[in-house]
């Protein structure tokens, strides 16, 4: 079984570029993040088309999350129990479902702004409530992954330059706190370095030609608990996806299981 989580940065601006990867890639359950488009706007059609049914909590604002499956898509649940509200409102930032016997998260963190900011707050709020209610799932023998884009390296290794980030969001200690608790629950960050090159990265900003240069992120993470993890049989970026016109500034993360040891579990 093949599990990714992407942040597409607007499902609408990258639909071809989605479907065409979907095709190539021959993924069987991905995360999505960033749609940028209301319920009624996902491409359920289009992606049906390709053999996929589709999971979604969106708005239609700068939010929005995504499971897609063609391995069967069941107990799906729309957004984060417990978790806070921004501006006296609940963000689209995280969707369940259980595919072929495998429960994923798709998670989109807040960004937290800056460090003196109130969003930075709510972050580590959202991260405490997302320990919370994956609590459960992480302890349980079937196996579960939460998968996305957290906003934040978990080490220094995970940025091009540490210096460039003092004083800066993504990297400071109270996030990377909140990181190790989720770790602390028995998931374990299963696209480990080094993979096929040295600074796996999976986010690389559109200025400054940060993605020729390589001045990327690594901050989309996929934990997974014992069962996920000891099933794992490959992981990569798929750096190739953040070339080229209209990618995304994030790349894919896939996750290669053994169907044999999942249905074990």
């Amino acid at each position: 079984m093949r599990i990714a989580t992407w942040n597409v940065n607007s499902i609408t601006a990258r639909l071809p570029r989605l479907l065409a990867w979907l095709e190539s890639s021959g993924t069987d359950v991905l995360c999505i993040q960033e749609t940028k488009c209301t319920d009624e706007q996902f491409p359920r059609e289009q992606l049906r088309a390709l053999g996929y049914e589709s999971a979604v909590n969106a708005d239609g604002r700068w939010n929005g999350v995504a499971i897609v499956s063609r391995v069967g898509l069941g107990e799906v649940t729309h957004g984060l129990p417990g978790g806070p509200d921004y501006d006296g409102a609940q963000e689209p930032r995280a969707i369940s479902a259980t595919c072929d016997g495998v429960r994923v998260w798709s998670v989109y963190v807040p960004n937290g702004r800056e460090v003196d900011h109130a969003h930075f707050a709510y972050k580590l709020q959202w991260l405490e409530a997302l320990g919370a209610a994956v609590t459960g799932d992480a302890a349980a023998e079937r196996p579960f992954a939460v998968l996305g884009d957290f906003n934040i390296a978990p080490t220094d290794e995970d940025v091009h330059d540490r210096s460039a980030f003092e004083g800066l969001t993504h990297v400071t200690p109270a996030e990377r706190t909140a990181l190790e608790s989720l770790r602390g629950l028995g998931l374990t960050d299963v696209v480990p370095r080094p993979l096929k090159y040295d600074h796996p990265y999976t986010y690389w900003d559109y200025r400054q030609l940060c993605f020729p240069k390589n001045r990327g992120m690594r901050i989309d993470l996929v934990y997974g608990n014992k069962a996920f993890a000891g099933a794992v049989k490959d992981s990569y970026v798929d750096r190739e996806e953040r070339k080229g016109k209209g990618a995304s500034d994030h790349a894919p993360v896939v996750v290669d299981l053994d169907g044999a040891a999942v249905r074990q579990a």
